[in-house]
């Protein structure tokens, strides 16, 4: 799809589940900001491809299908204030960075929350950067929770965008997580197959459903100490909350979590993006990266990394 500087792309890969699913109500799922006619008229308009080609809203989705929709820059609120917010920068060149994004920062404006955010902090850094991802989401192509930490990617191109959007949507982007849950770990290793989808009652959380999109999540025991372990996390998917989602089904929720386990004395949950692995959409080169974990985790938990 041609587009020009100023119009954000947003790309999807429909699952298995999606098969059959048409293209209106797909788009209705994944983009909940745009209402089903908003979108009917932008597939009518032909700013929505399926593999390259302009597609009607009636049209079938098969798995594998790749979406991507061109969203015109009238639609999309006026531009985000720049802030200069301290950044930790992993990596930078000219096309992308790569950030330890500490515990409480939130990635991009939400409602009622415009300022203080990551993407505010890119702005003022890279004034450059343009709407590659949205006015909305400068350079962001990918999200963390407010309160995990750990590596996170964003880009200052528009072509960048959408090569490492199109990499997380194939799943070729390796992503490692840590996180101290509550309890011990009687399996040392395993794997967590469980569909995810939003909870039946709960509609701001996410829930193990009979109907849900498929999720899968290897893990294995770090190590354990004071009624706590330390678990390595590989999502093989990308849902929304899935670690936190499929170790709460394992037994052992993220500690501190107050959506799927207990608050209790913590200010937040232990979960840290520790390591990532792409391409780089520029040279190609195969790139990992590692952010250490915070003082926060307990001092047994990051000694065990270093063993």
């Amino acid at each position: 799809m041609t587009q020009p500087d100023d119009h954000p792309l947003r790309c999807f890969t429909a699952a298995v589940e999606d098969s059959d699913m048409r293209l209106d109500r797909y788009l209705g799922r994944e983009c909940p900001d745009y209402s089903r006619v908003r979108l009917q008229e932008f597939i009518k308009s032909g700013r929505v491809m399926v593999n390259s080609t302009p597609a009607k809203p009636s049209l079938p989705l098969r798995e594998g299908d790749v979406i991507a929709l061109d969203i015109p820059l009238e639609t999309t609120p006026s531009p985000l204030a720049a802030q200069e917010i301290p950044l930790d920068i992993l990596f930078e060149d000219n096309t992308l960075l790569v950030l330890n994004k500490p515990a409480g920062l939130v990635v991009h404006p939400g409602a009622g929350n415009r300022e203080g955010t990551m993407a505010n902090a890119l702005l003022h850094h890279c004034p450059g950067i343009g709407v590659a991802g949205g006015v909305e989401r400068p350079g962001i192509v990918h999200r963390l929770d407010k309160e995990t930490s750990g590596c996170i990617v964003a880009v200052k191109t528009e072509a960048a965008h959408l090569a490492l959007s199109t990499q997380f949507a194939s799943r070729e982007v390796e992503k490692t997580y840590l996180a101290l849950v509550d309890g011990v770990l009687r399996m040392p290793h395993g794997k967590i197959d469980a569909p995810i989808g939003r909870h039946p009652v709960h509609r701001q959380k996410m829930a193990i459903v009979e109907r849900g999109r498929s999720a899968l999540t290897r893990y294995r025991l770090r190590a354990s100490q004071e009624g706590k372990s330390l678990v390595e996390c590989h999502p093989l998917t990308g849902r929304t909350h899935q670690i936190r989602v499929h170790l709460k089904h394992l037994g052992h929720p993220v500690t501190g979590d107050p959506a799927y386990g207990r608050r209790g004395s913590h200010t937040r949950h232990f979960l840290h993006a520790w390591k990532i692995t792409f391409t780089h959409p520029a040279t190609g080169k195969r790139l990992s990266f590692t952010a250490s974990p915070g003082s926060d985790f307990p001092a047994w938990a990051l000694a065990a990394l270093d063993e």
